[in-house]
């Protein structure tokens, strides 16, 4: 083994996120927690991916080519194979030449060989898992970490021979500040119902077009509809209203989540955490082409706790999901219960813990 800086002033930590929010957004919030506390963070990810975007104004980005395996075995899988040693190999010399103190990763397919190259140098390894079934990935490798921080409780069943600990999963700041924001934009009427829509990018055209086919009905009951559409909906501006706002994406989702009286949306893990932090009701119907269909597992936890209603996208119409929407909105006590049955399921400070777990393991080694 190789020294390092860990008696170092300043411990340095190299945290694999890569390709979605999911990923991404809860290293960032992690990272800016560790890096209050004078840790030297640096970034891996991949070529082209979102991170490239996000990470770069906050982070030293290095970058790896990597892909995940797809479909049944063969010359692809062969090719992937010699990506994924090529990435270990530079992944091990980086942890090398940098020093480091250890490798943080919040899953996909970047986080193997961040993990294989940091346990071949006697590195910890902190792996944080946001779903309740936990990916591949995941499953594979949390015998080899020194610890898994989980997002839900349920996801341990899916590990029985990692270490895990439950922390929750860290969300953007703007859900934390001590004081609900306030909705100006879009300006909503004080005292209306107010239906946020949160389909987001990929796999929301479908709900897309179960809100557009209902929204006549709510609005005719008096409730204001706010609608992020994704970029990808050739239809988005198919219908229009004064009481139906849309756009692809709204910056002031945390605002908009705590004005909400009820939010319709899939079952990421970030929303759902998003949903409790802001005590948010809520009808899930979780992207059905997820990988092992994990969504619907998250989305279950909430069902569980009575904290949400969830659809199946195949097995609902445009009339039945109307006819939802509206007995909801009629029931506020029914919405109130949900809402504090969300709340329950929140961990406001998932960032710090999971922060001062990494700080432990690395202290510990």
């Amino acid at each position: 083994m190789y020294q390092t800086s860990t008696q170092a002033a300043s411990p340095r930590l190299l945290v694999a996120a890569s390709g979605t929010g999911g990923h991404l957004f809860p290293a960032i919030a992690t990272a800016a927690a560790l890096g209050v506390e004078g840790y030297q963070i640096e970034w891996l990810g991949v070529p082209d991916r979102l991170e490239t975007t996000l990470v770069p104004d906050y982070f030293p980005l290095h970058t790896v080519r990597m892909a995940g395996f797809q479909g049944r075995p063969g010359l692809r899988t062969i090719q992937t194979l010699i990506k994924f040693g090529q990435a270990t190999g530079q992944v091990r010399r980086l942890l090398k030449q940098g020093k480091f103190d250890g490798v943080f990763t919040t899953g996909g397919y970047i986080a193997a060989p961040a993990i294989l190259a940091a346990r071949s140098l006697g590195l910890p390894a902190v792996l944080h898992e946001s779903n309740a079934l936990p990916g591949k990935v995941t499953r594979w490798l949390s015998p080899r970490c020194t610890i898994v921080a989980l997002g839900f409780d349920a996801a341990r069943q899916y590990l029985p021979k990692a270490k895990t600990v439950v922390v929750g999963t860290p969300v953007r700041d703007e859900f934390l500040t001590a004081e609900p924001p306030v909705l100006s934009d879009p300006a909503i009427p004080d005292g209306v119902p107010l239906i946020v829509v949160v389909g987001g990018s990929q796999g929301a055209v479908a709900v897309n077009q179960l809100v557009r086919a209902a929204a006549p009905k709510w609005i005719d009951a008096g409730a204001w509809i706010v609608h992020q559409t994704g970029s990808s909906d050739p239809e988005a501006d198919s219908y229009s209203h004064a009481q139906y706002i849309h756009r692809p994406f709204f910056g002031a989702m945390a605002a908009l989540m705590h004005r909400a009286t009820l939010a319709i949306g899939r079952a990421g893990a970030g929303t759902l955490t998003e949903l409790a932090i802001s005590r948010t009701p809520s009808i899930l119907i979780p992207y059905p082409f997820a990988a092992e269909d994990h969504q619907t597992v998250n989305a279950q936890t909430f069902v569980d706790a009575q904290a949400a209603l969830m659809l199946k996208q195949s097995q609902i119409s445009a009339e039945e999901f109307q006819a939802l929407v509206l007995d909801l909105l009629t029931a506020p006590e029914r919405l109130e219960a949900m809402a504090t049955a969300a709340g329950s399921l929140a961990t406001a400070d998932s960032a710090t813990k999971l922060a001062d777990l990494i700080q432990q393991v690395i202290l510990n080694r």
